[in-house]
């Protein structure tokens, strides 16, 4: 027998429960560590997690189908890994979109003509509720105002590679970033079908992370 639910497109089921009591026993520089207390399967779970802002990445492609890259220190994971321009939701009221559009210009000075959404994801639902909107940013040119870079940033070493060969490059397991690995392949796929599963770029962001210290209604806590 036909399981109906097996007919229906395989989507994330969204789940409203009651948090009996939140508490934030570390609170950071960039995001907060919260405790929460749940009401679930007629249980109470405790659980701790990142409180995170969320972030947007930049997928720019050129004309010859090259991928921008940056070269970055990392010191959670002692790496200078290759990744793609990224940064966090963290300036009240600023869209996602204009959020992308700035770390493309502040990171790689270029700015683009063309911005569709290419890809969502989690970084690591069982710990944080960060969540991460990848855009593909097209018609790319040189902005008219470069950045200055400090700390991580102020080394950091960019490179054009073909599509292909950072697809390869991810396979081969030999770059590892999140947003670099989602966003490459996401991209190789939407290409093949001729850009079809391409969003606009100021399409709804539904899952996108609350702000830290809200719950789900929006709310302070």
């Amino acid at each position: 027998m036909t399981d109906p639910a097996a007919a229906a497109p395989l989507t994330d089921e969204a789940v409203e429960v009651e948090v009996v009591r939140s508490e934030t026993p570390f609170v950071g520089r960039v995001w907060n560590i919260r405790r929460d207390e749940v009401a679930y399967n007629g249980a109470s779970i405790v659980r701790e997690y990142m409180d995170h802002t969320g972030a947007v990445a930049v997928f720019a492609l050129d004309e010859n189908d090259r991928v921008l890259l940056i070269k970055q220190y990392r010191h959670p994971v002692r790496l200078r890994d290759w990744e793609i321009p990224a940064g966090l939701l963290d300036i009240g009221g600023e869209s996602p979109l204009v959020a992308a559009q700035r770390e493309l210009a502040e990171e790689a000075d270029l700015v683009a003509a063309s911005w569709h959404v290419l890809g969502e994801f989690m970084t690591s639902p069982g710990g944080s509720d960060e969540t991460i909107r990848i855009y593909l940013a097209r018609d790319l040119r040189a902005a008219e105002e470069t950045f200055a870079r400090e700390a991580e940033e102020a080394d950091i070493e960019v490179r054009w590679v073909p599509l292909d060969e950072v697809v390869d490059a991810v396979l081969a397991r030999r770059v590892q970033n999140p947003s670099l690995v989602v966003g490459a392949l996401a991209a190789h796929a939407s290409r093949a079908r001729d850009w079809a599963t391409l969003a606009p770029g100021d399409a709804p962001w539904p899952r996108r992370s609350r702000s830290i210290g809200e719950d789900g209604s929006g709310h302070a806590r």
